[in-house]
């Protein structure tokens, strides 16, 4: 027999957008169940921006800015979106989403990870593809995918 499944880690990752916020509510309900840790991750994604289009200002500055924005962004996040009593980690990682978000689950030993869906459909998803999509399909660890249920759905 297998021992009970536990969640003592959550994971919740957020683009600040308000679609990932729908996700917020399950994590926090989760954490309260079961007692656990929520990690609130932002992953900022690779930006290249030509030289002659940076108007002076050097993108290492831009990137350094940007950053101290997402640190400041995911620390109003945590204080306005999760109660004070739950034990939550912002943390902000760079790369491609779904890549970082499996890898910072494996090393962490997150037990579950939460995420919300922005129903890309038609065209839209066959371009660009579902962040959620490729990490339920490759993360090592159980996923709640979360939709908005004000967002309609379309058969593709």
């Amino acid at each position: 027999m297998e021992p009970s499944f536990k969640i003592k880690k959550i994971l919740v990752s957020t683009d600040f957008s308000g679609y990932s916020r729908v996700a917020f509510p399950k994590a926090i309900a989760l954490a309260r169940k079961f007692e656990a840790s929520i990690s609130l991750l932002h992953v900022i994604q690779p930006v290249i921006t030509p030289s002659e289009y940076t108007w002076g200002v050097q993108p290492v500055e831009l990137q350094r800015e940007h950053e101290q924005h997402c640190h400041s962004a995911i620390k109003k996040l945590i204080s306005e979106q999760f109660p004070a009593d739950l034990k939550v980690a912002g943390h902000i990682l760079h790369g491609i989403p779904f890549k970082e978000i499996i890898n910072f689950s494996r090393d962490e030993k997150i037990d579950l990870i939460v995420i919300s869906t922005h129903g890309l459909s038609g065209i839209s998803h066959i371009i660009f593809g579902s962040t959620a999509e490729k990490i339920v399909r490759k993360s090592v660890c159980p996923v709640l995918v979360v939709r908005d249920p004000a967002h309609k759905f379309e058969m593709p």
